[in-house]
């Protein structure tokens, strides 16, 4: 199989800047692999082992640590497991799965299965809210509850603006390697600066084969057969995943839907501010 990494070079920069940010986090971890039939998947496991378990699923481009800082208390009232995805510039396997069947539940629930969990949380942003819902669909035994942020897979964006904000300047920083047109896609998608989005994007973009399928979306049918509660946060000012649209089809199609959030200021990635009103909403449960 064809690396997903276009150099060795390009590779291990992306990981070294993978593990400073581990390292900035200051906390306890350790590293747990486990080799599920879709390759072996990386995950940072961190909080005492007699709490809850609760998995985070950070979002597409993305890794582990990333996930880890957006929510970074969660380990007083859980253990938690950050979850490197495949396919994705992190420490797990490169096997690239597809949006249009359930594989990612299946590989997820391999994963619970294989780590011997119950009553399991689950919190995902962006992308990771597609891995979520699906891994419900596949079988939803196991998780007691889940949180979703910006998630993919219920509503898309307009595909023109997102052609002209959001792949446009990526595919010119890419040509180009100009840092202004990366600037630009960051201040589109991003509420507030984010200095390790953009050193790490900036490699990302260049070095990385990214995944450019269509996001599909859930369809009432399967939205109908989830009994899970579902926590949504909606981003109001969100071009990818418009909040008003997801929230009024979310209404309609979940028959689960517990609760739900407007994030009123936010864009597509939420700020420290919105993280934390996040945060908090999952401990409280």
């Amino acid at each position: 199989m064809k690396s997903l990494y276009k150099s060795e070079i390009g590779q291990k920069e992306i990981i070294n800047l993978y593990e400073q940010k581990i390292k900035d986090l200051d906390i306890d971890y350790n590293y747990k692999i486990i080799n599920t039939e879709f390759g072996k998947t990386n995950i940072i496991v961190t909080g005492d082992s007699t709490k809850p378990p609760i998995l985070l699923i950070h979002g597409s481009n993305g890794c582990a640590p990333i996930a880890l800082e957006t929510y970074p208390n969660l380990h007083e009232d859980f253990q938690v497991f950050a979850i490197d995805v495949l396919a994705q510039p992190n420490k797990s396997a490169e096997t690239r799965l597809s949006m249009k069947d359930n594989s990612y539940g299946i590989w997820i629930n391999d994963i619970i299965n294989q780590l011997k969990l119950n009553n399991v949380t689950m919190a995902g942003f962006s992308f990771g809210g597609l891995i979520i819902l699906k891994t419900l669909i596949q079988n939803e035994k196991n998780i007691k509850e889940v949180f979703l942020s910006a998630p993919a897979f219920i509503v898309n964006g307009n595909p023109l603006i997102l052609l002209f904000r959001v792949f446009l300047p990526m595919k010119l920083y890419i040509k180009t390697q100009k840092v202004k047109y990366l600037e630009n896609f960051l201040k589109t998608l991003f509420t507030e600066p984010d200095n390790f989005a953009l050193k790490y994007l900036a490699k990302v973009f260049i070095q990385f084969r990214m995944d450019f399928t269509p996001v599909p979306v859930i369809t009432k049918e399967e939205a109908s057969q989830i009994s899970t509660p579902i926590t949504l946060f909606a981003a109001k000012k969100d071009i990818m995943f418009p909040g008003t649209k997801m929230i009024n089809r979310a209404n309609k199609i979940f028959p689960s839907l517990k609760k739900v959030v407007m994030l009123e200021n936010s864009k597509h990635v939420q700020n420290r501010t919105d993280n934390y009103a996040i945060e908090k909403i999952i401990l409280k449960n």
